[in-house]
């Protein structure tokens, strides 16, 4: 990949400005008509406080994991928090496994997100402290450890703690002294690194709560700087330390924010290992039934959902959108966290992100707020320290996964009716917020009101705003001025003004180091007056002239993908693509949300590099090519 800085054309369409060269925030021309001389790129300040409206979009990876997380420190990560900022920040790192890498790309902002539970235990118990090897569990990790059974000792100690069985020895107390050092390591690298204007790095942690190996991870993220987030130490799940129930996370959270007078908010992982409790729909995994204080709390303080990342893409699953053929991308439906239950299909409604949008309408109506109100993010849960997502330099899971010939056919998890294999992980995926500043308080407040979305690597640029007076003439010149003054943006709430059907414009620019773009698609979801939740997809622009019929268009893209060489070309698809769409279905009585998916043309997966990188043969149980896409936060429409 060659590190390219092109024309600002689209940057005056889409971020009304250029990029730093040394970011991602570099433009590209938008197509062969629309073409204009290359400008020359300028230093990116930061927006005053008197910005109108967000101008620049940032990349980031709200949820990464160094060797304080205890599994991550299990499988090998021997890399600290500085590590993992000075990596995204663009310098040369050497791997755990000992190889040398660095970003083509910096990014603009990362969260070490290390799981609060037994946060820096294992340096005490590579170190032997007696406190845990005196325990006959503690010995046998830490033998297995001594004799280089990393992966061993991490699969057990996640099953252990899967299922609650870890000694009280071994679950750390968040107020011991080591955890405090851990967690203050943290903080420390996050004021050190923290860079307003040019970097950010967040304050944060992972609440690890699984209920029998059903996942229903959160990552909280700090606005505040170390005055706060040192006052009070990560909430975790053991008792009596803490709880798996996320309504007593989010009563932490409230108790932080009026002692501290700080700010935070949590992101839901993403549900595919949850086995259908990520998005409960009358109940919670304990039997509680919803209530006007869950859907209340989790809308307050869950504003955003990791729709994609290395465990798998949750936007959508075939057995629940049949009609959307693009549905079938990188689905892990293999069970729960530890492979201890099975996965069916009555769980799927419960995991992924599309069927939780639709179920928030129901929800809304039954109890007057909805829960799942969320924007989409995409984000890494690498626990190698290291941010990677481009297919062609993905360092993996964790650290027993960074390259190497013999990782395609090493299991992961061993179940009881399956296993997961590393080469089934995903290169997936990064967090992007249309923000005024890059800082703390900038990003923060955007995904607040959750005007981002998320990538599944690619940095492809998307914008979309809907109101009731959008022409094409906004739509071809000043489109972001008459986005905020005419309408609302991603995350947004547009309401009932007229019968008529409201207006979508809708932006979309490729990564100018990566694959143009196939189609650029609205999703819709609604309810009808039974109480019945529907869906349907538009193509809203295709490249390469294709007409749109029937909603779609008339043909697919085509596929350059060389897989004998792992190359493929630019020769189709186009750089942008761009649409103002009115809704040919409306009802003006149906609450409705709306969101943009984006789709590149086909490219290489990260196993067609591997095998063409160590001269093995394709996997043939994973595609050998991938369509890179991109997901907006809805806009939703209320009557």
């Amino acid at each position: 990949m060659k590190l390219t800085y092109l024309s600002c054309l689209i940057g005056a369409l889409l971020v009304q400005g250029c990029g730093q060269p040394s970011t991602n925030n570099s433009s590209t021309t938008s197509s062969a008509e629309d073409s204009s001389p290359v400008a020359k790129v300028e230093q990116k300040q930061a927006p005053t406080e008197t910005s109108q409206y967000a101008k620049n979009v940032y990349f980031g990876d709200t949820h990464l994991h160094t060797s304080n997380s205890f599994d991550a420190g299990a499988f090998g990560n021997t890399l600290p928090p500085d590590v993992a900022y000075q990596y995204a920040r663009g310098e040369q790192v050497t791997a755990s496994m000992g190889l040398k890498t660095q970003l083509i790309k910096p990014l603009d902002f990362l969260v070490v997100s290390d799981h609060s539970d037994n946060m820096g235990m294992i340096p005490d118990l590579y170190a032997g402290k007696k406190e845990i090897i005196g325990n006959p569990m503690g010995k046998k990790f830490y033998d297995g450890l001594m004799a280089g059974k990393n992966h061993e000792v991490a699969i057990e100690l996640i099953k252990q703690f899967s299922q609650g069985t870890l000694p009280p020895e071994l679950n750390y107390d968040p107020q011991s002294e080591g955890y405090k050092s851990a967690w203050n390591e943290i903080i420390d690298s996050a004021e050190k690194y923290n860079e307003p204007g040019k970097f950010t790095a967040f304050i944060g942690y992972e609440w690890t709560s699984l209920i029998k190996g059903g996942n229903m991870h959160r990552v909280v993220i700090y606005r505040d700087d170390e005055d706060k987030g040192r006052q009070m130490v990560p909430y975790t799940t053991t008792p009596p330390y803490g709880s798996q129930n996320p309504r007593e996370l989010w009563k932490w959270m409230q108790t932080y924010e009026d002692k501290t007078q700080g700010k935070l908010l949590a992101i839901a992982h993403n549900g595919n290992l949850s086995n259908g409790i990520m998005f409960p729909m009358d109940e919670q995994f304990n039997g509680t039934a919803l209530d006007k204080e869950y859907v209340e709390s989790r809308a307050r303080w869950e504003p955003l959902y990791e729709v994609t990342q290395m465990k798998g893409d949750g936007e959508a699953h075939p057995f629940l959108s049949p009609n959307d053929e693009f549905a079938d991308f990188e689905n892990w439906e293999f069970g729960n966290l530890d492979l201890s239950e099975t996965k069916t299909n009555d769980m799927l409604a419960g995991e992924y992100g599309r069927e939780a949008l639709k179920t928030g309408l129901v929800l809304e109506k039954k109890l007057g707020t909805n829960p799942y109100k969320f924007g989409l993010i995409g984000s890494t849960d690498t626990h190698t320290s290291l941010a990677t997502t481009e297919a062609d330099n993905f360092f993996g899971k964790m650290s027993t996964m960074e390259p190497s010939k013999n990782r395609m056919t090493k299991p992961l998890m061993v179940g009881k009716e399956t296993t997961i294999y590393y080469r089934q992980a995903v290169s997936s995926g990064l967090a992007a917020v249309w923000a005024t500043e890059n800082t703390r308080k900038g990003l923060f407040d955007a995904m607040a009101r959750k005007e981002t979305y998320a990538t599944t690597g690619q940095r492809i640029q998307v914008r979309v705003f809907a109101g009731w007076d959008f022409s094409e003439t906004d739509l071809n010149n000043d489109f972001v001025k008459s986005g905020y003054e005419k309408g609302v943006p991603m995350g947004s709430d547009l309401m009932a003004k007229t019968a008529d059907a409201p207006s979508f414009m809708v932006v979309g620019m490729k990564d100018p180091d990566a694959a143009n773009l196939d189609r650029l698609q609205v999703v819709k979801g609604w309810m009808d007056s039974n109480g019945e939740t529907h869906e349907r997809i538009f193509d809203v622009a295709c490249s390469d002239n294709r007409a749109i019929v029937n909603r779609r268009c008339d043909k697919l893209v085509g596929n350059t993908v060389d897989v004998k060489t792992a190359t493929y070309s630019n020769d189709i698809g186009e750089a942008t693509l761009k649409a103002l769409w009115v809704d040919p279905e409306f009802d003006a009585a149906q609450n409705a949300f709306y969101y943009v998916r984006v789709l590149a043309i086909p490219t290489p997966r990260w196993t067609t590099y591997d095998a063409v990188r160590y001269g093995i043969d394709l996997p043939t149980d994973v595609p050998a090519t991938i369509q890179d896409r991109a997901y907006t936060a809805p806009i939703w429409y209320n009557h």
